[in-house]
């Protein structure tokens, strides 16, 4: 479980409704993915479809699937927006609400000037990149074999 997310209750665009769902049982024993993103921005619309298919060719299409979560961090101006976002992931993602501070928080703590920004954790919350999207774009699945190992998490992911 990420350290950082601990305590924390995660909505999912696929209907997890409003209670959420407790981040430790949603994110044990994974690589998170941390997206800061908006459905206002041109590069996050630009970039999603593309962390899409990659989540899809790991973690829904692959047997056994990839030890891999993505938590959206929305960079929208309003819960609206965030919501129209939240439609077009997929419904295993999950995000920090629209009205908790700790959003905020994250950005600072990750220094996010930009969007879209994909950052990889280990469960103790370390980074193993900040450039996740560069690496995507890049090196397409074969990066998430590097992230596996330095999570240092149980799998019988081959990759």
């Amino acid at each position: 479980m990420v350290d950082v997310l601990r305590g924390r209750r995660l909505v999912a665009p696929g209907g997890a409704g409003v209670e959420g769902v407790e981040a430790e049982a949603a994110l044990q024993n994974k690589v998170v993915a941390l997206y800061f993103a908006s459905g206002r921005c041109a590069p996050s619309r630009d970039f999603t479809p593309l962390l899409r298919e990659f989540y899809a060719e790991l973690v829904e299409q692959a047997r056994p699937p990839a030890p891999l979560a993505v938590v959206l961090v929305s960079t929208d101006g309003s819960a609206p927006e965030m919501e129209g976002f939240l439609r077009q992931l997929p419904g295993a993602w999950l995000a920090l609400p629209f009205h908790d501070p700790y959003r905020h928080e994250l950005r600072t703590r990750y220094r996010v000037t930009a969007t879209p920004k994909l950052v990889i954790l280990k469960p103790s919350g370390e980074v193993i990149t900040d450039k996740g999207r560069k690496q995507i774009r890049e090196q397409g699945r074969a990066c998430f074999k590097s992230w596996v190992e330095a999570a240092e998490v149980f799998q019988n992911f081959s990759g």
